[in-house]
């Protein structure tokens, strides 16, 4: 390699690169130059349970994508209402989650990522998580999957964090496996 040669291979791998983190396919390319795909929900999230979700605990389930404004408030949506032990303040709830971007769907964090096995465990009510989460956990009851929408002021909010920017709207998909 030269070195007229080697700016150009940077300069294409930075772009492949770039291409794959974005998916490279119509959709993720509409969502990575700020658009959104055609298969987002056009209607804003709301307390039902929302259709796209599994129900099944079994399955990682994937976070909906919208092209609604997002919500001002914490929205939650109980996809399986859980009938076992409550997740209530002060309790350590043992968690599962998938976290994505409210405009993309796209995942940002997982326990699922780790293994199909991995929890989370949460001291509901201690502040050990995002506001919007703790809020969201609490109640849960085992053997339910709750999606919840919050916003930048109970999330990251201006700054943002890692991989999440600032202002940034989340939709976590919880599943409660246990409560102690």
């Amino acid at each position: 390699m030269n070195r007229r040669t080697a700016p150009r291979l940077l300069l294409t791998l930075a772009v492949a690169v770039s291409l794959t983190a974005c998916g490279g396919d119509d959709e993720g390319s509409s969502a990575a130059s700020g658009g959104t795909s055609s298969s987002c929900e056009s209607r804003p999230p709301t307390t039902e349970a929302p259709a796209g979700v599994s129900a099944d605990l079994a399955v990682k389930p994937e976070a909906p994508c919208y092209d609604a404004a997002p919500p001002a408030d914490l929205v939650v949506s109980d996809v399986v209402v859980g009938t076992g032990a409550e997740a209530v303040a002060g309790s350590t709830a043992t968690m599962k989650y998938v976290g994505a971007f409210y405009e993309t769907g796209e995942e940002f964090d997982s326990s699922w990522s780790r293994g199909a096995d991995e929890t989370f465990p949460v001291t509901v009510g201690a502040g050990q998580v995002i506001e919007g989460f703790d809020q969201a956990v609490e109640g849960m009851q085992v053997g339910g999957r709750r999606m919840v929408v919050i916003p930048s002021d109970l999330g990251y909010g201006p700054n943002g964090s890692g991989p999440i920017p600032g202002d940034a709207t989340l939709v976590f998909i919880i599943d409660c496996v246990g409560v102690a």
